[in-house]
């Protein structure tokens, strides 16, 4: 079912259709774009790529890392729960909603662009309420149905923002899907940094948690604002514009050879490219299920130092963010082409289970902060490469008038992933 992944010549080579009806007519496309691709002048469109894929996930991040803030002000309320569910099940929705009615006829462009503007409307909610209502205050609960109202409202942008994105760069060259999966490491190490500032800045009384959690909303309405002129600016870029004239080349020999996807005939395309990236998706789905069943819940509640106290599970949520970046990053040296090697992979991270049930229940060696750490550094770093890897590939399977499409297929998986492994990391306990 499309496990193994080619390896073309060239860029273009790769991005061209490959219907044996239009052969002819991209291989002599392809040789004439070969000779024509602009540069990447100052790895502006890499940056901007990466900076998007470090943006979309800062909004979620702002929420979830300013839980101290809001269960202090709600106190009667299971706040990080309620924010998951929230959260996913309003992307979840979105993005099925995306996938059967607009992915094959909407411009990515427009739904990225409404995704940054709800994402900046959705952050400013809670600085402005806790400057105009809330002041400080416990047990406003009106001020806590905004909040999750503005948590969905930001689980709607997440599914604008990260599907058009990943099916816009699965339309491009391998570097810039790895752009965006660093990017979204980027996020966690940059949400970690400020995590530690705020911690060693602030009082962790009522004032210093007000003062944390806006400076958190405060970062992300920046980046969000960069992004969007950041994503605006890219299709200005030569390269940009190349990449999407030859879309629009293959969009239009597809038309010509089969006419427009609509009705019965979608429905056909979109389960061939569910089924072509099926087990891609499984992929993703068994790395987040394994990864979130053990992190963030087991690092923050169940292991603990006599030595580092507090500071432990900060330092093993850094560690871990660290090395999901390191990880993402390490595609753009060497990126596995071998597919089934790459979800066997996945399955094999079932392993981290008894590894840390052994950091619990196991030898007192194995009970010290030295192996926690080291399992908790290669956790991320799994979850980094193995998620790149598959992100990257997966949109190659398939001609490139459905590589949109299939990246969309792709943030699907990887929402059920980390809606399945919340749930189970909330019933099951190491």
């Amino acid at each position: 079912m499309g496990l193994t992944s080619t390896e073309p010549d060239t860029e273009s080579s790769l991005l061209l259709p490959t219907t044996a009806a239009t052969t002819t007519t991209t291989t002599t496309n392809s040789t004439i774009s070969q000779q024509k691709i602009p540069k990447d002048t100052f790895h502006l469109a890499y940056i901007i790529y990466f900076t998007l894929g470090l943006g979309f996930l800062l909004p979620w991040n702002a929420f979830i890392t300013a839980v101290d803030y809001f269960s202090y002000i709600y106190p009667d309320v299971s706040v990080d729960r309620i924010f998951s569910v929230a959260y996913m099940v309003v992307g979840l929705a979105c993005l099925v909603v995306i996938i059967l009615f607009y992915a094959h006829k909407s411009d990515a462009y427009l739904r990225i662009n409404l995704g940054l503007g709800l994402f900046i409307v959705a952050l400013l909610v809670v600085p402005v309420m806790d400057a105009v209502y809330i002041k400080g205050r416990v047990g406003l609960y009106d001020g806590f149905y905004v909040t999750v109202g503005a948590l969905a409202l930001s689980g709607m942008a997440d599914a604008l923002v990260q599907g058009g994105l990943i099916g816009a760069a699965g339309e491009l060259p391998e570097r810039y899907m790895q752009a965006v999966v660093a990017g979204t490491a980027a996020s966690g190490v940059l949400v970690s940094l400020l995590r530690i500032l705020t911690k060693a800045v602030y009082t962790q009384d009522s004032h210093g948690l007000r003062k944390s959690a806006n400076l958190y909303f405060a970062v992300g309405i920046v980046v969000m604002a960069i992004c969007l002129v950041f994503y605006n600016m890219a299709h200005r870029l030569p390269i940009m514009k190349y990449y999407a004239d030859l879309k629009i080349q293959a969009v239009n020999e597809d038309k010509e050879e089969k006419g427009s996807l609509t009705g019965a005939r979608w429905r056909s395309t979109l389960w061939e490219i569910v089924c072509s990236v099926q087990w891609y998706g499984i992929g993703i789905v068994i790395i987040y299920v394994v990864t979130l069943s053990i992190f963030p819940g087991y690092i923050t509640e169940d292991v603990h130092s006599e030595i580092l106290k507090d500071w432990y599970s900060i330092i093993l949520i850094t560690g871990y963010n660290v090395f999901d970046l390191v990880g993402k990053s390490l595609t753009a040296v060497y990126l596995l082409k071998n597919a089934k090697i790459a979800i066997g992979g996945c399955f094999v991270r079932l392993l981290f289970y008894p590894l840390f049930f052994g950091c619990l229940h196991g030898p007192k060696f194995f009970r010290t902060e030295i192996p926690v750490t080291i399992l908790t550094c290669l956790l991320g770093l799994t979850n980094g490469y193995l998620t790149s890897v598959l992100l990257i590939l997966a949109p190659k399977v398939v001609p490139l008038r459905q590589a949109e499409t299939a990246g969309i297929v792709m943030v699907l998986y990887l929402v059920v992933g980390l809606a399945t492994g919340s749930i189970v990391a909330w019933f099951w306990v190491i």
